[in-house]
């Protein structure tokens, strides 16, 4: 069962992606994450570290807050 913070965090990370014009592949390549890795995050599959946090961030050029939605509970 997956977490829905996760989810969250993940649909909030396609949606960054996507309004960059970024590929999934292209994203991946830019943060230095790997492609597979990157679909889990997306899916709310992985807890995704602080560090890779901070990669994806500098990838899309927004704050590290941008990556966090609002989520209640």
């Amino acid at each position: 069962m997956r977490n829905e913070k996760l989810v969250a965090f993940g649909k909030r990370v396609r949606e960054l992606r996507k309004n960059k014009g970024l590929s999934q592949d292209g994203f991946a390549v830019l943060s230095g994450i790997d492609r597979s890795y990157m679909g889990q995050v997306e899916r709310g599959e992985k807890n995704v570290t602080l560090i890779k946090i901070y990669q994806l961030s500098e990838a899309l050029g927004v704050e590290v807050a941008d990556l966090f939605p609002r989520v209640d509970g």
